[in-house]
């Protein structure tokens, strides 16, 4: 990716969050004073240097820098798309083998974890647009589709299709539900509003 690239890439973060966080007054106030904004760019330069021969210790020392500096983990090689957005940040996780698609939305607590000790595809795989609500947990190589929305708290470790509503311990779609059921009538939003105990 040259400089230029990188610079768009980074006007797109800050995008992003404006476009997600109505908190956010400016773009100056955005680069400032957004942690999860501050994580993701730490990523990228890990990222960068990760894929260079002989950088990977670099990479991870400033991972681990950066996560010192916002609470958010990133492991410089997972793969993430455009314009994610880490709302609040703190306590994030997203392991080595992590594949995130564009636009994707993640809230704080939020665990993108392995289950696997072997060196394979052990972390998920998020489409794009998906969201994440607050404290929730997506383990193993799991695939989670475009549009799908994981509640807050839920804990994820099987494959979702594209458009899921993912709640309770372990999740469950409640995308085939009727939207008339009482189980869809919870739903206000389901990345702030859902109590998963309600579906244990």
């Amino acid at each position: 990716m040259s400089r230029s690239s990188l610079l768009a890439r980074l006007r797109e973060d800050v995008r992003a969050a404006r476009t997600h966080d109505p908190a956010a007054r400016t773009s100056i106030e955005v680069v400032l004073a957004y942690p999860g904004v501050h994580a993701v760019w730490g990523y990228r330069v890990a990222n960068r240097w990760w894929r260079s021969p002989g950088l990977k210790l670099p990479a991870r020392l400033l991972s681990q820098f950066v996560r010192f500096l916002t609470g958010v983990e990133i492991h410089p090689g997972a793969r993430i798309g455009r314009r994610l957005f880490i709302d609040h940040g703190m306590g994030v996780v997203i392991g080595e083998t992590a594949e995130i698609g564009d636009d994707v939305m993640l809230y704080h607590g939020v665990t993108l974890g392995g289950k696997s000790e072997r060196r394979e595809k052990r972390h998920p795989t998020l489409g794009d647009r998906v969201v994440v609500g607050a404290n929730a947990t997506i383990l193993g190589p799991v695939s989670i589709g475009a549009d799908s929305m994981v509640g807050a708290g839920a804990v994820v470790v099987k494959d979702a299709p594209t458009g899921a509503i993912l709640v309770g311990i372990p999740a469950r779609d409640l995308s085939q539900l009727p939207p008339d059921s009482a189980e869809r009538g919870a739903l206000t939003d389901p990345a702030f509003y859902l109590d998963p105990a309600i579906y244990i």
